[in-house]
């Protein structure tokens, strides 16, 4: 699989809620990991299939840096204190992003697309990604195995026929706004650009799932986002070293 893809696996809601109850109780990667097997032999038959799709849950949910960055540990708190399953989705997916540009970019063409057509397919996204990075080595199959996680996890739904999903826009809501700012503060890291006008970061594409309530004065508080007034009236945000 091509290194620029990454996400080449069918990855399940439950496995990911697994890989992050671990990690908050272990920081061993071995252990975790024998930790995972048998979850994932319950749904997976060949033992490299199982170890594939170990090492995206690892890449999302453990980081091996010397020092972990600051959304990691906050991803890792908020779990700790999330009972909710859907609150717990928002930290899998900005995780995802994070780790995955590939996912990123997919996510962010099924956001695009969905704004203009009631239902997009899976050729139409293949088709916008393939001009976006250019005939990456099985691409095709990487876009169905995100499309399948994004089914998975609620986030696309199947529209009458094969092949044809609606994005699930604004589904999900939260009563925790910091959790909102830590969804975000995700976004950013992973979008190219190293600010954005909060305008276009509450409504990134690649965020369709997601409804958001916060706005410039709540960012500003955050830690990890710098918030700067600009000409015109604009606040832009950044990642901040905070």
């Amino acid at each position: 699989m091509n290194k620029r893809i990454g996400f080449n696996r069918n990855i399940k809601q439950a496995w990911l809620d697994a890989v992050a109850a671990f990690c908050t109780e272990m920081d061993d990667p071995a252990e975790i990991r024998a930790r995972l097997e048998p979850i994932i032999a319950q749904d997976i038959n060949s033992p490299t299939n199982i170890r594939k799709s170990i090492d995206i849950l690892l890449n999302i949910w453990f980081r091996e840096e010397t020092e972990p960055s600051p959304l990691h540990l906050q991803a890792l708190r908020h779990y700790r204190e999330s009972l909710a399953p859907s609150d717990r989705l928002w930290l899998h997916y900005g995780l995802t992003l994070t780790a995955y540009p590939f996912f990123a970019t997919v996510t962010s063409v099924i956001g695009q697309l969905g704004r203009f057509e009631q239902a997009i397919t899976s050729a139409s996204v293949k088709k916008r990604v393939m001009a976006e990075l250019g005939p990456l080595g099985s691409l095709d199959q990487a876009i169905s195995r995100i499309f399948y996680s994004l089914r998975d996890w609620g986030l696309l739904v199947t529209a009458g026929k094969r092949y044809i999903y609606q994005p699930q826009y604004n589904l999900l809501t939260t009563g925790n706004p910091e959790l909102e700012a830590w969804l975000l503060s995700s976004a950013l890291h992973a979008h190219p650009a190293e600010e954005l006008p909060i305008a276009d970061l509450l409504n990134l594409p690649a965020l369709f799932p997601f409804r958001f309530t916060v706005g410039a004065g709540y960012l500003r508080q955050m830690p990890n986002l710098a918030v700067q007034r600009q000409g015109l009236g604009m606040d832009m945000v950044r990642v901040s070293g905070g």
